[in-house]
This record gives C-alpha cells, sequence and structure tokens, in this order.
C-alpha cells in the first residue's frame, strides 16, 4: 500500500496551468490525499508558457496518461508518444490552441512494485531518504545542457537568463520531444518519499530547502503545503504543485 497525496496552486497567477494525477484523479485546484495499491500512476504536468492553451495542454496530458494500463518501459514510451501526437494534432486543428504544449514528470507503479518514472521537460522527481534529498529526473533544458558542457557553473542555473528555455514538450508541432523512462532501482524502501514538482516549485527553493521541510515531523500532505507556503513567501511568481508517496509496509 502507498499512501499518495498532492497540492496545486495558481499563486499570483491569474490561472493555473499546472495539473496534477493521483491514481484516476485529474486536479487543477487543492488538495488530495488517499492510499493506492498498485497499478498506479501519479504525474505533474505543467502547460508551457508563452505558448497558448497550457492549462488545457495540462489537463488533457493526465486525462490521457491515466488511461495508460501498461506500464513496461516500451509500452509507457509509446504512451506517452501517443499523448503528444494527440495534442499536437488538437492544437494543428484549434487557432486558440495553436502549438500548446506541456511538460510531464510522473512515477508508474506496476503490480509488481516496480517503479518507472518518466520525464519530459522541467517537472522534477526527488526522492527523499535517510534526509537527504536527490534529484532523480533531468531537466530538459537550455541551461541543463549548458551545465553540464561546463560553460555554466551550478550557481548560474537558476540565475542564467535563458533559465526557462527547455527543449521540446509534449505537444510541440515542430519538433518531437525526447520521452527519458528509467526504472527505479529497488523500487521505495521503508521511509523513502518519491516527491514530483512542477518548476514553480523548484525554481524558488533551493534543494535544501525542500530537504529541511521533507525532514519535518508531520504528515506528508502538511510538508507539501510549507513547501508551496515557503514558495510563494520567497516571491513565486508561476504555478506550484508538488506530489508525494510514501510506501506504508
Amino acid at each position: 500500500m502507498y499512501y499518495c497525496c498532492g497540492i496545486t496552486e495558481k499563486g499570483i497567477m491569474p490561472h493555473n496551468e499546472d495539473a496534477l494525477l493521483i491514481g484516476r484523479h485529474v486536479m487543477t485546484a487543492g488538495m488530495v490525499e488517499q492510499n493506492m495499491k498498485p497499478p498506479f500512476i501519479m504525474a505533474v504536468s505543467d502547460g508551457v508558457s508563452g505558448e497558448n492553451a497550457g492549462e488545457l495542454a495540462s489537463v488533457m496530458c493526465l486525462e490521457e496518461l491515466r488511461d495508460i494500463a501498461d506500464f513496461r518501459k516500451s509500452q509507457l514510451h509509446s504512451g506517452i508518444m501517443e499523448i503528444h501526437e494527440k495534442l499536437a494534432e488538437y492544437s494543428r486543428n484549434d487557432e486558440e490552441s495553436r502549438n500548446m504544449q506541456t511538460t510531464l514528470c510522473g512515477i508508474a507503479v506496476d503490480e509488481n512494485q516496480r517503479i518507472f518514472a518518466f520525464n519530459v521537460g522541467d517537472s522534477r522527481l526527488y526522492r527523499f531518504r535517510e534526509g537527504i534529498l536527490t534529484q532523480l529526473s533531468r531537466d530538459q533544458s537550455l541551461v541543463q545542457l549548458l551545465y553540464e558542457e561546463g560553460t555554466i557553473t551550478q550557481e548560474e542555473l537558476k540565475t542564467h537568463v535563458h533559465r526557462n528555455i527547455i527543449f521540446p514538450a509534449l505537444g510541440n508541432i515542430k519538433d518531437t520531444p525526447r520521452v527519458d523512462i528509467e526504472e527505479i532501482e529497488g523500487g521505495l524502501e521503508y521511509g523513502d518519499v518519491l516527491l514530483i514538482c512542477s518548476d514553480g516549485l523548484s525554481d524558488t527553493l533551493s534543494t535544501l530547502d525542500i530537504q529541511e521541510v521533507m525532514d519535518y515531523p508531520k504528515g506528508l500532505l502538511r510538508r507539501l503545503e510549507i513547501l508551496v507556503e515557503m514558495a510563494l513567501q520567497n516571491g513565486c511568481n508561476d504555478n506550484i504543485s508538488a506530489a508525494a508517496v510514501i510506501f506504508n509496509a
């Protein structure tokens, strides 16, 4: 059994381009918590700012994602690419939604409790284990590429003028996105927490900030609330979404 919870908040923005999926439930406002038995999917989707209909893209993405039933790596990849094609086709035929795009980051837990992480864009997956927060996903962004090439330092990642440029996301009508999928070796150990969040959280709070809150002796949903509150207090100018899961032996 797994305890799953999530929160999504529009913050100072007029509407929420983030969406959250836990099991079968897609939401764009508020909080949710539930115990889940495998197989299940949880994910965060963040409509790409600067493009049309980001709020539609993120919700459509997760509504399609929840119907994927085969969690094998190859089938997950095929299913996510089908979502990309559906979003792109919709936007080609609807002028108001032209080139709508969304990031996608999440996990699929199969009936054997194997956990597959998937990512397109710059939403993030972290693992909190024994007091240490580790990023498991890799940002598909220009600044991440520059950092890996040694062109910029780690300190410059958050302040670089091009920090908001990401690689093609789901729905891009010009370029094909890259879907990163990896099995999390060993799954979840007792006490581990997997945290998925949109860049509204990760761009505003440091890894250390998040790590300290995840180490609080409070309920998991309350820790997510505190993270969102801190991000807003720190001047976040984006939507914020976070979802977390812990294994209840």
